[in-house]
């Protein structure tokens, strides 16, 4: 199911991030930590009164301080009014409304999609009166919060998941592999893209933001098809954009949503960045199948392949499951490893496996090392079995899940890996008492 998507859209300096941090960290259940993030991070799922949704941080996308104010702002809501669900227009309650929270409102005007203008830094009941400001912006009624001190966050959640969409169901042919192409500007999305479809389907330019809209296509691969999710996008030369690939981490996340596996395309120039990791651990957040594909193998300084996935594993720990090409994507050089590992990934991903097999391994595991305890009680694994694929999903039947740390789930999932594969795809493990549904 393809999460529905909240954007924060605002000025500079109006509390976008502390208000995600305090939506994914403290007033919500967090789905799932982002690894690899720092607390800067951009975007996480969020679960609120059995609502889930992706909120993004439009502003940690801006990646050119050169830019006009008025130029960004425009890129990063043109953005968010086209790809998320629901927009927050985040305002500063002690400044009032100034030019650019006019600009964005004057954008804002004509979309079709749910706004909330959240009044933020109203951080006591005086200020809390002054957010009836915001009403000469046109688009309804000002929620005052303060995200710092979390006043009004629960009501902000409440009027969120009163405008969310259903989730749509992402595809019902589970024959097609759906492969979502993924990674930050300019390290060869759409030069990949052509290289896989062997002619040129995609505008390819070294600068980021030549392509815009994502539109999926249809590739035959030794017989078999399969659905390419470009997020870089499929162009017409006459529908070029300007400069807004910068700010399509929100793209990328419904690319991701969609897919079965991905393929994140690193730079073999700078190999990692934070903005990588940050795309990496959302596609390990949402349990898809990933290679990692280093692209310009042909411009690397240190072609030690060796050395790179050493380095490779030091910073994307999380994702030590993940295969690796590399790849020139300009030349041609690799792309034919690409699409035959993706299909290893996939069927790995489906990959089912017998409930005494599970637990052949589960009771090996667990006479081998010594289960967790809390003071008295420890931990009993009943046992185990895989109740679905694609992510492969195991359920682990105990006396208490509340027994169960990290460190040893991380145990089992080692395990399961030694015993069965699942190479380039994550583990969904989910513990439960006896008789639980």
């Amino acid at each position: 199911m393809a999460k529905p998507i909240v954007a924060i859209v605002g000025r500079q300096n109006v509390g976008k991030s502390t208000l995600l941090n305090r939506l994914a960290g403290k007033q919500v259940a967090i789905v799932g930590n982002l690894p690899g993030t720092t607390r800067d991070r951009i975007f996480a799922d969020v679960s609120w009164r059995e609502a889930s949704f992706t909120i993004v941080d439009t502003g940690g996308l801006e990646v050119s301080p050169r830019s006009a104010i008025a130029k960004g702002i425009k890129g990063q809501v043109e953005v968010a009014i086209a790809e998320a669900d629901v927009i927050l227009f985040l305002v500063d309650t002690g400044d009032g409304v100034v030019p650019s929270d006019l600009e964005i409102a004057e954008m804002l005007r004509t979309s079709s999609k749910p706004i909330v203008i959240v009044a933020n830094k109203a951080d006591n009941a005086r200020l809390e009166t002054e957010a009836v400001e915001f009403y000469q912006l046109g688009l309804g009624e000002p929620l005052a919060i303060s995200a710092y001190h979390g006043r009004g966050t629960a009501e902000l959640l409440d009027k969120v998941i009163s405008l969310l969409p259903t989730p749509s169901a992402v595809g019902t042919e589970a024959e097609i592999m759906k492969l979502a192409i993924v990674g930050r500007p300019n390290v060869g999305k759409s030069t990949l893209l052509n290289a896989l479809l062997g002619e040129e389907r995609a505008i390819v330019d070294v600068v980021p933001g030549t392509t815009h809209d994502a539109i999926n296509t249809s590739l035959d691969f030794d017989g078999q098809n399969v659905i390419l999710i470009d997020t870089a996008g499929i162009r017409r030369r006459g529908r070029w954009g300007k400069g807004v690939e910068r700010y399509s981490v929100i793209r990328a996340l419904r690319a991701i949503d969609e897919a079965d596996i991905v393929l994140l395309v690193l730079d073999a120039t700078e190999l990692l960045t934070s903005q990588d990791e940050h795309i990496a651990g959302y596609i390990q957040q949402a349990a898809k199948g990933v290679v990692l594909v280093v692209n310009k193998w042909d411009l690397a300084v240190n072609k030690n392949m060796a050395e790179c996935n050493r380095y490779i594993r030091s910073k994307l720990k999380f994702m030590s499951y993940a295969p690796v090409v590399y790849i020139s994507a300009e030349f041609g050089e690799g792309t034919d490893k690409v699409m035959p590992q993706a299909f290893q990934v996939y069927q790995e991903r489906l990959k089912r496996l017998s409930t005494a097999e599970v637990n052949s391994v589960i009771q090996q595991a667990v006479a081998a090392h010594t289960l967790p305890r809390k003071g008295s009680k420890q931990l009993k694994i009943l046992y185990a079995t895989q109740a679905e694929v694609n992510p492969p999903t195991f359920v682990f039947f105990v006396n208490d899940p509340k027994l169960i740390h990290f460190s040893y789930q991380h145990y089992l999932e080692n395990k399961l890996r030694q015993s069965f594969g699942f190479a380039g795809t994550p583990f969904r493990l989910v513990f439960k008492t006896r008789g639980e549904a």
